[in-house]
C-alpha cells in the first residue's frame, strides 16, 4: 500500500474549511465592560485566505461558537459558506459537502481541539496547529510550524498554493 504525503493530499484540496477559536484566533477569549466577547484575527492568515480564493480554493468556517465577530470577518474576507453553534461539526460539513458537490477527499480541514476530530477523521487535508490538543496531532497529515491566530492558517494557505502549483502566478501581482 502506498502512503500518500501531506503535499500530495493538499494539492486536491478544493475547499479548505477553518475553525475559528485556536485556528484563526489564538484561542483567547477577552471580555469587554458589557460582557461581550472580543477576538483577535491575525491579518497575515486574512490575507492568505484571499490569496487562496485567488488561487480557485473555495473557503468555509465551521466553528462550535456563535459569535457576531467571525459573521464581519466571514464577510470581511469573502468566505463563502460559514457555520456557527453547537459542537456537532459534522452535520454542517456532510451538508458542505453536499452543496458544494465535492468529496471529502478534495476538502482541507485546520483545527485545534477534540470537536475537530470527526471532521479531521474524514476529509483529504487534515491539519493541526502545534498547540492542539494532542488527539488532534496525532491524528493531523500536517502539523503547522506557527500557532493560531499567529499565522497558521497563511502557512496553510501557502503550502496549498505551492502544492497546486499555483503560488507564483498568485503572488506575481506582489513580486514586481
Amino acid at each position: 500500500m502506498m502512503t500518500i504525503t501531506y503535499l500530495e493530499r493538499a494539492a486536491r484540496v478544493k475547499l479548505m474549511i477553518f475553525d475559528v477559536d485556536g485556528v484563526l484566533t489564538d484561542g483567547s477569549l477577552h471580555y469587554g465592560a458589557d460582557g461581550e466577547a472580543l477576538k483577535t484575527f491575525n491579518v497575515q492568515d486574512g490575507l492568505g485566505i484571499k490569496l487562496i480564493q485567488e488561487a480557485g480554493i473555495d473557503t468555509a468556517i465551521i466553528s462550535a461558537r456563535k459569535s457576531p465577530q467571525v459573521i464581519k470577518r466571514a464577510a470581511d474576507l469573502g468566505i463563502n459558506h460559514l457555520h456557527q453553534g453547537g459542537h456537532d461539526k459534522l452535520t454542517p460539513f456532510n451538508a458542505l459537502l453536499e452543496k458544494t458537490g465535492l468529496s471529502a477527499e478534495q476538502v482541507g480541514f485546520i483545527g485545534d481541539d477534540v470537536v475537530d476530530l470527526p471532521i479531521l477523521a474524514r476529509v483529504g487535508f487534515a491539519v493541526a496547529v502545534p498547540n492542539g490538543r494532542q488527539e488532534v496531532l496525532e491524528r493531523a497529515h500536517h502539523t503547522t510550524v506557527a500557532f493560531g491566530g499567529r499565522g497558521a492558517v497563511r502557512e496553510v494557505c501557502e503550502l496549498l498554493m505551492h502544492a497546486q502549483g499555483s503560488y507564483e502566478r498568485v503572488m506575481a501581482q506582489f513580486l514586481v
